[in-house]
């Protein structure tokens, strides 16, 4: 489709659905949603955050719930466009104008809303970033020493890490006690286990 502009020219373009286009439009401008166009397509949104998208395609038209996942879907209305893919977007389809049931969307709609202004948005964690797991054997250190945990703390993510698996990866308790007594005074003197071998 050639790029538009405005709500009325899509609807108009869209001539199989124009007259469900536009009772669907007419609910959510019902509602405090701001109408506006992105991605050349109907979008409605409340302090600029993307809540219901309306789209037409040849077989069928539908509403967009950008964080559908947090929908109680109890009619069981919103599918998965791309399963595996998409991860909170939603839904809801239509073929005909006899599909729309004003008085569900609208529940649909309002919890949308709802959610959106409680601050409900799927946020996919970052690849790669593993929590950092401080060993037993170095937090019992840190509990009985507050200013060797405070220079812990300030040490490159890097470090941190190589020191734990440095503890865990010993097998025995006496050698796991061995590595925290060792690398205690190089926490202190903020000195990386790997040092010696990083490029100056």
């Amino acid at each position: 489709m050639a790029k538009i502009s405005s709500v009325e020219e899509y609807i108009e373009l869209n001539t199989k659905y124009t007259e469900a286009l536009e009772l669907l439009r007419k609910i959510l401008n019902n509602t405090e949603l701001e109408e506006t166009l992105k991605w050349n397509m109907p979008t409605y949104t409340i302090n600029n955050k993307n809540v219901i998208g309306m789209g037409a395609f040849k077989h069928h038209f539908c509403l967009w719930f950008h964080n559908g996942v947090f929908i109680n879907d109890t009619a069981q209305k919103l599918t998965c466009a791309q399963e595996g893919k998409t991860k909170s977007m939603r839904q809801y389809r239509f073929n005909s104008i006899d599909d729309i049931d004003k008085v569900l969307i609208k529940n649909y709609i309002n919890e949308a809303i709802e959610n959106q202004k409680q601050g409900k948005e799927y946020k996919p964690l970052k690849k790669g970033k593993k929590p950092l797991i401080i060993p037993i054997e170095l937090e019992n250190v840190f509990k009985n020493t507050p200013h060797l945990k405070s220079c812990f703390d300030t040490l490159s993510l890097t470090k941190k890490r190589e020191f734990c698996r440095h503890i865990d990866v010993a097998k025995q308790e006496k050698t796991k006690s061995a590595r925290v007594e060792k690398i205690i005074p190089m926490i202190l003197n903020n000195i990386g286990l790997h040092d010696k071998y990083r490029k100056r």
